[in-house]
């Protein structure tokens, strides 16, 4: 199947600089890897039912989103057992450590990518039952 998507410039030449230098054979062959890794981790977020730790760590623009970000951890505090944060610029990186129901977790993760100024979430689950 051909399909055409819309990605900024400087991220298209990063992309090929990474798939390039592990000697993978072309842009299609690294794409369909890394749509696989992104529906494997996200399914299995969805598949999370038991209680789990895990690490959710996410990167923003600290003046857009800051109050809305402070209300959802708000929100999600049982299962927020700690949190971590620094400043790189105008752009801030927070780790969350988690530990509770696996919906709980994945709502917060879905929460968190909801908002334009957050660049990107990601979570490591540590340990399920």
């Amino acid at each position: 199947m051909r399909t055409s998507f819309n990605i900024p410039d400087a991220v298209v030449e990063e992309f090929d600089q990474v798939w390039q230098d592990e000697g993978l054979e072309n842009r299609s062959r690294a794409v369909r890897e890394a749509m696989q890794e992104y529906i494997e981790s996200h399914s299995r977020l969805e598949d999370l039912s038991e209680d789990v730790i895990a690490l959710v760590a996410f990167d923003y623009r600290h003046h857009e989103v800051i109050e809305e970000l402070h209300s959802v951890q708000h929100d999600y505090q049982d299962v927020i057992l700690n949190t971590s944060h620094t400043h790189q610029g105008e752009w801030c990186l927070e780790s969350l450590f988690c530990q509770g129901t696996g919906e709980r977790v994945r709502e917060l993760t879905y929460r968190l990518r909801d908002f334009d100024g957050v660049n990107r979430v990601k979570i490591m689950v540590i340990r399920d039952n």
